[in-house]
């Protein structure tokens, strides 16, 4: 794709812009090496605990659960969402500046998140740059997140633009590869360095 065909750039934000560690937070409640412990148990899976939420299931609900089926992770389960602040570690090192360089130039910028409406709110409240997109896209407020396909005409309609005009960038390959699928140009993001080589390759100033 040239820069003149390019109607914008859209962003993953956990992993990509925004550092987040679940760990961090869990281990604010029940401490490193229990964290460490219910992240890597065989018998439950973190991140599936997460996908609910961010698909638009209530937090309460996920939560309970919990209770119900693994009561001896209720504790650490729990200890996320009310130590969810400690999640948010800062700036990935060198995406935002990306971010920044893109919308002084004027290229229009969106976000598309995987994150639970009930949460999303500390992401504005704690990172001013997210100012500098034209919208974000939240998951949970949709009530259906990456990879399902259904997000990216989500993304159609609250850009304006056809997708295949769109470069999206995820750390995650399963969600860059239903991105692709729907038709947009989609990077893995790894780190800022090689972003910044793939967006100048596609022409895009930064």
């Amino acid at each position: 794709m040239t820069a003149s065909a390019i109607a914008g750039v859209v962003f993953d934000l956990g992993n990509v812009l925004i550092d987040w560690s679940p760990y961090a937070a869990i281990a604010a409640g029940v401490g490193p090496d229990e964290a460490r412990r219910f992240l890597a148990a065989d018998d439950f899976d973190f991140m599936a605990f997460n996908h609910g939420p961010d698909s638009g299931r209530t937090w309460a609900d996920a939560e309970a659960e919990v209770v119900r089926t693994h009561p001896h992770w209720a504790e650490h389960a729990l200890a996320y969402r009310r130590n969810f602040t400690a999640s948010l570690v800062g700036e990935v090192p060198g995406a935002v500046d990306i971010v920044r360089e893109l919308h002084a130039d004027g290229i229009p910028l969106w976000g598309l998140t995987n994150w639970s409406h009930e949460l999303y709110p500390h992401a504005p409240a704690t990172f001013g740059f997210l100012a500098l997109f034209d919208d974000v896209i939240v998951s949970g407020s949709e009530g259906v997140a990456k990879p399902d396909p259904r997000i990216f005409e989500i993304v159609r309609a609250r850009t304006g633009h056809d997708l295949d005009r769109l470069v999206f960038v995820d750390d995650r390959a399963d969600n860059v590869a239903a991105a692709a699928a729907a038709g947009m140009d989609a990077l893995v993001f790894t780190d800022a360095i090689t972003l910044r080589q793939d967006l100048r390759a596609r022409g895009l100033p930064v």
